[in-house]
């Protein structure tokens, strides 16, 4: 019994020894970034955003979501990847609402036309003036897991001003 032990550990030993180098080279734990106040105001917070993107001549992006929304996190990685990080920097300013449970800041969502009740993140783009231009319809960055940094590319060069 002792030397299958032995051997047992001696196997689990080498398993590990070979697995190190895997381990040093695997990339950080994901830790969840707080992106959606519960207690925030979404319409000073849209209105602050149309202030400063009509003084840098940018676009506002309304991110409707939810801290607990796994999704809504991919996102917000996506977001801030190159080229991502930088389009937003000059051509957005990002306003984050948070949606409770579909529970929250409902009306906001439905005044640009933003169905939450289809998932999240939700988008919509307005220009400096708080036109809309984009309201996402059709749950196009609902299932962020399976989408790209390149699809968050391409709808920021879409919609940049």
């Amino acid at each position: 019994m002792r030397l299958q032990t032995r051997v047992a550990a001696g196997i689990l030993a080498m398993s590990l020894a070979a697995l190190t180098p895997s381990f040093a080279q695997m990339a950080p734990p994901f830790i969840k970034k707080h992106l959606y106040s519960t207690t925030a105001d979404p319409n000073a917070d849209i209105a602050a955003a149309l202030k400063q993107a009509r003084a840098e001549h940018k676009r506002v992006i309304l991110d409707f979501g939810g801290d607990w929304c796994g999704d809504c996190q991919v996102l917000d990685i996506y977001m801030h990847q190159s080229p991502n990080a930088e389009l937003l920097e000059k051509h957005f300013v990002i306003v984050h609402i948070d949606i409770g449970h579909m529970d929250h800041n409902v009306n906001v969502a439905d005044r640009y036309k933003v169905p939450i009740n289809k998932g999240v993140p939700a988008l919509a783009v307005l220009d400096a003036h708080g036109n809309l231009l984009y309201s996402q319809k059709n749950k196009e960055f609902e299932n962020m897991r399976n989408m790209n940094s390149q699809d968050v590319t391409n709808f920021l060069n879409r919609w940049k001003a």
